[in-house]
């Protein structure tokens, strides 16, 4: 291990939409980008080769000697030990080696992989909305929900790469199965299909667009639709409750929300900030921020990099 200010990184970040690589430098700056979408229906091998089509721009680059270790945040799960993901939604990459994979496209060189929720807590905290804080929780909340922990000022992505992954905390004891395997996780509750699902079955009607989603249940709830803001503050309920235990345990300074539910604002930030006192009572748990992320769409790449260079021991 070795600290060198001005390596790079290549970073990916792989989800059921897209691949998106990028080089990335010591101050989260992205200075070559390649991007293409994910043939997630495909097999195996097209889905190997949209990544190898990134990497193969990335390592055409002028500045690919500068890159020293390659990160990687995938949806999941993951397993960093074996090298593999499984992502829900690529169904032909089951225990997928992909750090092997990847390795043998760039060098040799040193891959670390994480889940795509522990990449976004590690962007929001290197360069993001929880900079600054030595305890932060990462949340991404969107098609589902997903997170990453920050402890003592570093990472903390766990042997397999998923820890802080509060998506699958049970918070209701009684509630719906998730397709994880467990019952009345906050993802079932709070990700954006099922807003959208709790809202319908509520009585709220779509606009002339037909649009059924978190983002259209978001808008009749800013006009006072009952049950648009019912099912936020659901939402908002099953994530207090999910931010209070993490805090409980760990100790949290800040939870920092991103993805796209988290669009909606104060309609869903508003409640959530309210239920949290609910939960968080204890005097070490009470004083934990909510805070919206704000790196967006580039939070994977740097996220990822932010990863791969504490694993390597670059940038100090």
């Amino acid at each position: 291990m070795h600290t060198d200010v001005d390596a790079l990184v290549a970073a990916l970040d792989i989800g059921g939409t897209k691949i998106a690589g990028a080089l990335v430098d010591a101050r989260g700056r992205l200075l070559a980008r390649a991007r293409r979408a994910t043939p997630a229906r495909g097999e195996a091998a097209m889905v190997l080769d949209a990544v190898a089509e990134v990497l193969a721009e990335l390592t055409g680059s002028a500045r690919w000697p500068g890159v020293r270790a390659v990160g990687i945040g995938s949806a999941g799960p993951v397993d960093a030990a074996a090298g593999t993901v499984s992502p829900v939604n690529i169904p032909a990459w089951r225990g997928f080696p992909l750090v092997a994979e990847v390795a043998a496209r760039a060098g040799g060189r040193p891959v670390t992989l994480v889940g795509d929720g522990v990449a976004m807590a590690a962007a929001e905290h290197w360069q993001g909305a929880a900079r600054g804080r030595a305890n932060a929780l990462g949340m991404v909340v969107s098609t589902g929900v997903g997170g990453g922990l920050v402890l003592d000022g570093r990472l903390h992505t766990g042997p397999s790469g998923n820890a802080g992954h509060i998506g699958h905390i049970t918070v209701d004891l009684d509630g719906d199965p998730c397709p994880c395997g467990g019952r009345g996780c906050v993802e079932r509750i709070a990700s954006g299909p099922n807003i959208a699902a709790r809202a319908l079955e509520s009585g709220w009607r779509p606009g002339p667009d037909s649009e059924v989603s978190a983002a259209a249940v978001a808008a009749a709830a800013r006009a006072g639709d009952r049950a648009a803001l019912a099912s936020f503050a659901r939402a908002a309920q099953a994530l207090a409750a999910g931010i209070a235990a993490t805090a409980t345990l760990v100790e949290i300074e800040a939870a920092v929300i991103g993805g796209g539910v988290a669009n909606a604002g104060e309609v869903l930030f508003g409640p959530l900030r309210q239920r949290l006192a609910d939960y968080a009572t204890l005097s070490f748990a009470r004083g934990v921020e909510i805070v919206p992320a704000r790196l967006g769409s580039d939070a994977g790449l740097v996220g990822a990099a932010a990863a791969a260079a504490q694993e390597s021991g670059l940038w100090g």
